[in-house]
């Protein structure tokens, strides 16, 4: 693509516009990621729309059929067969149901399988949306055998690139003991007033031990100004 300006390339355009604003032929191109014997990636991928028969036809072209394409080898047409199915999977599988957590003994049941136990410290957050449904759960920090170290404003980046209206701060003690430390509570305190002004709730902070857990919203702790 060396005689397109840089900030005209698909992948450019994608970032500074948009995916919803690229042809179907930038999209196709993006995909094949580069091109081959002297064309370009979007003079292929125009090649291969117009072999098809435009995009719709994508979704009955085999893999054989792509590589007829020049420039188009196996590689390639594997790439964009996969491209096709993945897309095709989104549609005929429906979601499965987010699960919605009430409470704080709900929040740590749908912890503790995968963060309760751990030979290190790991400081995460899960995300909510405003119904208290998950919508997903990042771990944010891993630390040394009893401390990790996370930034308010890491915590406060996943919330946002999620999409979150609530979170609940988690992590885990690896001695079994749930019970917090002092640091643990100021931490606690000083994400909650992070959030007041974030205006992304901090609904809890949940320390996971050995098959149990300390909430600090059930022990009055999660407020400082309490």
């Amino acid at each position: 693509m060396k005689g397109i300006a840089p900030h005209d390339r698909p992948r450019e355009r994608l970032d500074r516009v948009g995916v919803a604003a690229l042809g179907d032929h930038e999209l196709l191109a993006i995909v094949l990621s580069q091109g081959a014997a002297r064309r370009s990636a979007l003079e292929i991928a125009g090649a291969v729309l117009e072999a098809v028969g435009g995009v719709h036809g994508l979704a009955r072209a085999s893999a054989d059929e792509l590589r007829r394409v020049t420039g188009i080898g196996t590689a390639r047409a594997a790439q964009v067969v996969a491209a096709v199915e993945l897309g095709r999977r989104t549609l005929v599988r429906a979601p499965r149901p987010r699960p919605q957590l009430a409470s704080p003994r709900e929040v740590a049941a749908f912890l503790m399988p995968q963060f309760g136990a751990g030979a290190v410290e790991r400081f995460g957050v899960l995300l909510l949306d405003t119904k208290h449904r998950v919508l997903k759960t990042r771990v944010l920090s891993i630390g040394s055998l009893d401390a990790s170290v996370v930034h308010p404003r890491e915590v406060f980046r996943a919330a946002a690139l999620g999409g979150a209206a609530a979170i609940v701060l988690f992590h885990n003690h690896p001695s079994g003991d749930p019970t917090p430390s002092s640091e643990d509570v100021e931490l606690t305190w000083r994400l909650a007033a992070a959030g007041d002004i974030m205006g992304i709730d901090v609904l809890d902070h949940i320390i996971l031990g050995e098959a149990r857990y300390y909430s600090l919203r059930e022990a009055g702790r999660l407020d400082g100004r309490r």
